[in-house]
């Protein structure tokens, strides 16, 4: 089956192509129109399969050697110490702070989210039309919904205010294409409504093919009303329970739980199991391969038969020592490890000098004789709703209930440390912080943190800082501007609508 992106394609060119004389139009039996294609229960499968496909975008590659979106939101941490950047200019001027709007991880975001965005609105608007199984049909647009509010989650973030884009594009004429920009509590609105109604769509509470589900829908919801009481919407207390209570229903469902090893965070085993909520999925088998593990692979030490070995994160020697002593995290071969056996000469052993990043490596693909990883790219898991409903639940309550210890604690049980304790609520918030940073390093979660709580933490001092005028360790300092990222130059270029709305300081 062709790839529904196509098929929207071919539709906007039939849609277009007007002008020909009667006698020189042939008629394609294979070009669909929106029309044409939504009558069937297969073909309403394959509009929201594409929605799923999509979101491969966040860790395929993305222009020259070593570039992929996801990078966007971790080299402007500060917490990377990445020797191999320098060799992508998108790469290394995010490191230093000195990125313009024509780097192209803003437009692969913006292009890749709205794509998405304009695929889930076809199912929308199309699928309940579609005579097939009431159920089954009611779940297809449920996914759809849950799609568009994660892409605009992706937008609001990353750039603020975003046109608000919700009728299907019908031609390349379409004023959809070049609306302008609208509030971020109207986008805010619209990801809460879909959420909403994604979660009345009748989804399972949970799936282990890879599918969205009603515990995936609720833990982003309680991750969107999280964002919401903070940075920039500040809507406080209402949203914080509004948090807590969501993530609750998750963890009195008892719908997931914490992987006994962190080796499970990347046994292939495990793909949408256990503690993952969602993931985007990839396939070795359906040549849908990932480049994660090659990502992260130290360069040029010969540890695996990948052509290319990228090295591209790992991190400062200031974040791996704010980890407490005896945390299993730190340890060889859980999140990170210093050294691996020569792949043309498994007796020997390389040592890399410093710690690389292991939550993405793929042993049976370094190893191989013909490397391809499918190893999947995390959107949520199990760890980071329990830190959400901690850190939410503090702040509802005015301070750490029992229940709110009791998630903290659990995924610091599993990292070999002692219980959180008897803490105030500054210093109970500023603990799950904490352990937000060092759970999900280099999962695309610490820099929308940073932005959320406008604050970074020093990993000199152990301490948490403003985020305006915050020092990295190796230079560069945040400002104002970096609560946004640019809106594309080549999008504000060709929309008329957005000349003139650039983000403040790009």
């Amino acid at each position: 089956m062709k790839r529904f992106s196509q098929i929207i394609m071919l539709a906007s060119v039939v849609a277009a192509g007007t002008g020909c004389n009667k006698f020189l139009e042939e008629k394609n039996p294979s070009n669909f129109t929106q029309d044409q294609f939504f009558t069937s229960a297969e073909q309403a499968t394959a509009a929201v399969n594409e929605l799923y496909a999509d979101m491969r975008f966040i860790t395929d590659g993305a222009g020259t050697y070593g570039e992929s979106p996801f990078l966007l939101l971790e080299y402007p941490t500060g917490l990377s110490e990445s020797p191999e950047a320098a060799q992508s200019i998108y790469n290394g001027t995010l490191r230093t702070l000195t990125s313009d709007n024509d780097n192209n991880y803003f437009y692969s975001w913006w292009r890749g989210c709205y794509k998405a965005i304009a695929n889930a609105n076809l199912s929308i608007k199309r699928i309940p039309g579609v005579p097939m199984d009431s159920v089954a049909r009611k779940q297809l647009v449920g996914q759809a919904y849950f799609f568009r509010a994660l892409n605009y989650f992706y937008l609001v973030r990353i750039f603020g205010a975003v046109p608000y884009q919700v009728e299907p594009i019908t031609g390349p004429n379409d004023p959809n294409l070049t609306l302008g920009r609208s509030s971020v509590d109207s986008i805010y609105s619209l990801i809460v409504s879909d959420l909403t109604a994604a979660e009345a769509s009748g989804l399972p509470n949970t799936d282990n093919t890879g599918r969205t589900s009603l515990g995936a829908v609720k833990s982003l919801l309680s991750s969107v009303y999280l964002t919401m009481a903070g940075n920039p919407l500040n809507k406080g207390a209402e949203y914080y329970k509004k948090a807590a209570d969501k993530a609750a229903e998750v963890i009195n469902g008892n719908w997931y739980t914490l992987f006994a090893s962190y080796d499970q965070l990347h046994n292939q085993a495990d793909k949408n199991k256990g503690e993952f909520i969602l993931q985007s999925n990839y396939s070795v088998a359906a040549n849908i391969n990932s480049t994660l593990c090659a990502y992260m692979i130290p360069r040029g030490k010969g540890t695996s038969n990948f052509s290319d070995e990228y090295g591209l994160l790992r991190p400062t020697s200031a974040y791996f020592k704010s980890y407490e002593a005896g945390d299993k995290r730190t340890q060889e071969r859980q999140f990170y490890y210093t050294k691996a056996p020569l792949y043309k000469d498994p007796s020997q052993t390389v040592e890399f000098g410093a710690p690389y990043l292991y939550k993405y490596y793929d042993a049976v693909a370094a190893t191989s004789s013909t490397p391809q990883s499918d190893i999947n790219w995390t959107i949520m898991r199990y760890a980071e709703l329990l830190l959400i409903y901690a850190e939410a639940a503090n702040e509802a309550n005015g301070g750490p209930t029992q229940a709110a210890y009791d998630a903290v604690n659990q995924v610091r049980r599993r990292a070999g440390l002692a219980d959180l304790a008897g803490l105030s609520q500054q210093d109970f918030k500023e603990a799950v912080w904490r352990e937000k940073y060092h759970e999900l390093s280099f999962e695309n979660k610490i820099w929308f943190d940073m932005v959320r709580t406008l604050k970074v933490y020093n990993t000199d001092k152990g301490t948490f800082e403003n985020f305006e005028g915050f020092t990295f360790t190796y230079g560069p300092v945040l400002t104002k501007k970096y609560e946004l990222f640019g809106i594309p130059r080549r999008e504000i270029d060709n929309n008329k609508n957005l000349q003139g709305h650039q983000n403040e300081g790009w």
